[in-house]
């Protein structure tokens, strides 16, 4: 929406200085944006006198404005300059007073203690050198949607400390983690440990490293301002995401503070086992370095690498013998470059012989962005899959296709258009193997966020990379790349990453040609447990074998309302029969571990209480419905930050490795759950239904399935049934239950007192519910590309070539 006084400043400041040498003209739409932001930065250089004018704020142009002093109320020396500031103010969201006086009035002033206190300086309403640089940049200095006040709080704290040091600019104030911050959060570090201003350039080089070794090692009961800027990259690198003994995702957050307690010493250990770094609890240099920069500290010890050397027997004992256990190798030679990168014949022998374990790279060339696009990743996808059965890796296998340059977040489109290729490509050939990517920090979460790659491989080594700087470690890292190096064995010489590898991520493989699928034992289970169930005489089999997965932890009075309790007496006699509840397998379509338990207690529900057609149930509670419920709640409670429910749908639904109640495998085993109830109500045991479903063709277009035949295949349809079960009374005993269970989901994850969606505005319900509608249709078109977009999407192919 254009906002009259932006174009009435873009008109201006087009029209002053339209002339001068150097300048860059900006759009007259009323929205600001860089071009409008340097288009004002060069109308200032030309009253300076800077000739020629460039759209960039550097040194001289702050010497220049330094020179003039502080600019104050009364100040008239130079009416442009003071119209520059009114615009600025207003571009950047202040209200610098409508009426033009030519001075430095009290409006001005007003607006620019306001912005100050923002920036977390001191409010003088003076306008120094620095303040005007940032005054004339895209940084906000307020909370922006998905922003966290425990971040603004550090960016203003460093704001406030140390902005007037010579190498330290003021930062953004807005909630979120970045570059700029980052930088600045070292550079603070680097003044405290005794480093001189004019060399507090926020690199983590060797006088920073020794410094924090010798002067900022913390841990409990520490205190002072090492414990500030230590919890400060704490926060930065929060919340750490992981999954606990029974299979549930847990977010460890902490926040900023002055005395090291017992619960940052907590979080701390989260974050050191997460980070495959020694569990100390402390802030030992090693954690302070992978707080802070994407190789951590690359001398420590680490058991995976990768090569783009042949492993020979001689090689991979040499590699054994100093403590690696994985080794990443090429599946196909890269274009340009030259060596040979490629895996040879018999080389996995003698990987396996040396007790190594291999995980498999797609890199072909992928050092540009004219590269990555969807047709590119498409011939990638399939050439990779016919390496890889050449070579015969297992089916479910993981493959690490390559981004390796500086993707910026302007490149992110095409990269993620180049995955969807990938995604495509593997998929026409079967979906035998699975994705994962490697490149930036940034990179392999966009990447995963958006394709679903299953683990990533962060190119950490390279920590300048923009991706790198101001992005924690992604949740599903499996490998990190931090050093390379020249290994010496006798004559022989070869150079070798060194890798972190994070123990229960990508196993990598120690053997190629094995027939089995993922899911095999899973299935094998489900048998046995189903002959237990008939063996013990009572009840229906097949309800046994769901409800006895579900026992422990979907049994309580609140499921016991919903979908009845578990027969108590076949629980017993299945353990006496030495069975156990399985908490998780491995999906052989997405390589996601599912839990069975949250999967079968969707199946119950949806077997014993099944919706009628076109309304809801208190089996789609147990399920979907459940699920959705939870995410509200979540929503409300982080409604400050995300004013959009469609936004927070399209960021923590169905997505991977993000901290949510209905993650991409609360998605996955809500599907599963569903269908395989509808087999089994359809005539199949629970055995035939769960075979078919992970043996056959089920899971390869679960999605597509479960939307058509809950959701009549249309976001319309999935929306109207989003708002039945949050605000539909059905008018018996189970729309009391399902009433009761709706507000108990929602209170529990949104808080006592959370605004029930019956009392939402229509317009943002409408939002919320159409927002769920259409992510279950893009999982769907994601997964399983009809026949009129495999045309279209070849045609590009062709058109591309």
């Amino acid at each position: 929406m254009a906002d009259a006084k932006v174009l009435e400043a873009q008109k201006w400041v087009n029209k002053t200085y339209g002339s001068v040498p150097g300048y860059q003209k900006c759009p007259e739409d009323g929205k600001t944006g860089w071009s409008t932001m340097y288009a004002l930065t060069m109308g200032l250089q030309k009253e300076l006198g800077v000739s020629p004018v460039v759209a960039n704020f550097g040194d001289g142009t702050v010497a220049k404005l330094a020179a003039l002093g502080e600019l104050g109320s009364g100040w008239a020396k130079n009416k442009n300059v003071v119209k520059i500031i009114r615009y600025g103010l207003f571009c950047k969201g202040y209200t610098g007073g409508y009426s033009d006086t030519g001075y430095y009035d009290p409006d001005i002033a007003l607006a620019v203690k306001h912005m100050q206190g923002d920036m977390g300086l001191s409010q003088s309403g003076t306008l120094q050198a620095k303040v005007f640089k940032a005054l004339l940049n895209m940084d906000a200095y307020v909370l922006t949607a998905g922003g966290s006040d425990e971040v603004r709080s550090i960016q203003q704290w460093l704001n406030g400390r140390y902005w007037t040091r010579k190498t330290v600019d003021i930062g953004p104030a807005d909630g979120h983690y970045s570059r700029n911050v980052q930088q600045n959060l070292m550079k603070a570090i680097q003044l405290e440990i005794g480093i001189a201003e004019a060399d507090a350039t926020g690199n983590f080089g060797p006088g920073t490293q020794a410094g924090i070794k010798s002067k900022a090692v913390v841990s409990q009961g520490s205190s002072g301002i090492f414990v500030q800027l230590f919890s400060a990259a704490c926060v930065f690198n929060q919340p750490i995401v992981t999954i606990n003994s029974d299979g549930d995702t847990v977010q460890t957050n902490t926040v900023f503070k002055t005395t090291f307690d017992s619960n940052l010493t907590t979080f701390v250990t989260v974050f050191q086992r997460f980070s495959e770094l020694s569990a100390t609890g402390q802030g030992d240099y090693a954690t302070w370095a992978q707080l802070l920069v994407s190789m951590g500290d690359p001398d420590r010890p680490v058991t995976a690498s990768d090569t783009a050397y042949t492993i020979t027997p001689s090689r991979a004992k040499k590699m054994h013998g100093d403590g690696y256990r994985y080794v990443g190798r090429y599946l196909n030679e890269a274009s340009a470059g030259g060596g040979s990168k490629m895996l040879e014949e018999g080389e996995l022998a003698n990987i396996f012989a040396g007790g190594l374990r291999v995980f498999p790279i797609f890199q072909d060339n992928g050092r540009t962005l004219s590269e990555y696009y969807w047709g590119n990743g498409y011939t990638h996808g399939r050439k990779a899959h016919d390496q890889a059965v050449h070579f015969g890796f297992n089916r479910g296998t993981v493959i690490y296709f390559a981004v390796d340059y500086d993707a910026t977040d302007a490149d992110m489109p095409q990269i993620l258009e180049y995955f969807r290729g990938v995604v495509s490509g593997l998929g026409s050939k079967g979906k035998r193997y699975l994705h994962g990517v490697y490149g930036s920090r940034n990179v392999c979460a966009e990447v995963t966020k958006e394709t679903y790659a299953r683990y990533s491989f962060v190119s950490g080594m390279s920590w300048g990379f923009s991706g790198n700087l101001g992005y924690p470690l992604p949740s599903n890292w499996s490998f990190n790349q931090v050093k390379e190096f020249k290994v010496t064995d006798g004559t022989d010489t070869f150079w070798l990453d060194r890798d972190a590898h994070r123990l229960g991520s990508d196993p990598g493989q120690d053997s190629v040609n094995r027939p089995a699928s993922p899911a095999d034992d899973f299935i094998n289970y489900i048998q046995s447990l189903y002959d237990l169930a008939k063996a013990y005489g009572k009840g229906d089999p097949n309800g046994l074998v769901m409800e006895y997965i579900r026992s422990d932890k979907y049994d309580d009075a609140t499921w016991r309302g919903l979908i009845g309790k578990v027969d108590a007496g076949f629980v017993a006699y299945a353990n006496d029969h030495n069975m156990g509840i399985w908490t998780e397998f491995k999906d052989p379509f997405t390589g996601q571990y599912l839990g069975p338990e949250h999967m079968m207690a969707t199946a119950n529900g949806q077997y014993v209480k099944p919706n009628p057609k076109g309304d809801i149930s208190l089996g789609d509670v147990a399920g979907w419905g459940g699920d959705l419920m939870t995410l509200y709640g979540e929503w409300r409670r982080d409604h400050d930050s995300y004013a959009s429910g469609a936004t927070y749908i399209g960021d923590k639904m169905g997505k991977i490795g993000v901290a949510s109640t209905f993650g991409f495998t609360d998605l996955v085993e809500d599907a599963d759950g569903y269908l395989i109830a509808q087999a089994v109500r359809g005539g199949k045991t629970i055995v035939q239904a769960v075979r078919d479903h992970y043996q056959g063709n089920g899971g390869l277009t679960r999605f597509r399935d479960y939307v058509n035949q809950r959701f009549g295949g249309t976001i319309s349809e999935a929306a109207a049934q989003a708002k039945k079960i949050l605000t539909d009374t059905p008018p018996n005993t189970d729309g009391t239950i399902l009433v009761g269970g709706r507000i108990l989901l929602i209170q529990t994850y949104g808080g006592t007192g959370t605004l029930m969606p019956h009392l939402l505005p229509s317009g943002q319900l409408d939002e919320w519910c159409n927002a769920f509608g259409n992510n279950l249709v893009q999982h769907a078109s994601t997964e399983s590309i009809r026949r009129a977009e495999y045309r279209a999407n070849q045609q590009r192919f062709l058109r591309s070539k």
